[in-house]
């Protein structure tokens, strides 16, 4: 993955889960709201606000959107977007997880 450039980038961590994962907030020089952070082997459920698009950088997890039962495998170099007001569930095992949510406008 390329570096991303010039961009407005918050020091303090967002810790979850006891530590089980931890981004950092940043904005862009367009002006997107993102985050990229690391997920340790185990289940987490997240809610969203607005839609979100989480594209993973390295490593691999599985994802079951807020009202479906389907399990979705996600590769490194893969994406998947969840809608605002809803959550999603993701597990990781071995290595961690790690990813770039984008912020979408609604």
């Amino acid at each position: 993955m390329d570096p991303i450039k010039n961009v407005d980038l918050s020091p303090k961590a967002n810790i979850y889960f006891d530590g089980n994962v931890i981004s950092h907030s940043f904005k862009t020089a367009a002006g997107e709201d993102k985050s990229t952070g690391a997920i340790l082997p185990g289940e987490y459920h997240f809610g969203t606000a607005a839609p979100e698009r989480m594209d993973i950088i390295a490593g691999q997890c599985s994802v079951v959107l807020d009202g479906t039962t389907e399990t979705l495998a996600i590769a490194e170099g893969s994406a998947f977007e969840v809608p605002g007001n809803s959550g999603f569930t993701i597990t990781v095992a071995g290595a961690p997880c790690q990813y770039i949510c984008s912020y979408l406008s609604e």
